[in-house]
């Protein structure tokens, strides 16, 4: 079973969970909010995901952020961000099993190319 990753108030991973359901397949949703994010699972997803593609450069808690704290992000910098502001993570990430899909666009036929 697939493990989607996300926030259940984001229309993104709104699109991306009605997409899975339309398309049959199952999935377990985790919600960084209600069910929390370790710093396991983050590793797990900078393991296998470029973190500058993880973190959501263009959300509402980025840019609420200080010049500072925006400003010569390493790679651990970048993690002790997400981990305390969870919504700084691009979203959803879909972990197949086999590998993680950052993000999700209802065109193109949504997860097809990358279920197949």
């Amino acid at each position: 079973m697939y493990m989607l990753y996300g926030i259940k108030n984001c229309d993104t991973v709104k699109k991306a969970r009605k997409w899975l359901e339309e398309n049959g397949i199952a999935y377990q949703f985790h919600d960084f909010r209600t069910d929390g994010l370790t710093p396991e699972l983050l590793q797990h997803f900078s393991d296998h995901l470029d973190w500058n593609k993880l973190l959501n450069r263009s959300s509402t808690s980025w840019r609420q952020l200080s010049a500072e704290q925006q400003s010569d992000l390493t790679l651990e910098s970048a993690m002790q961000l997400m981990l305390t502001t969870p919504t700084l993570i691009k979203r959803p990430i879909l972990d197949t099993g086999d590998k993680l899909i950052l993000g999700f666009t209802a065109k193109d036929g949504g997860y097809a190319a990358d279920l197949s």
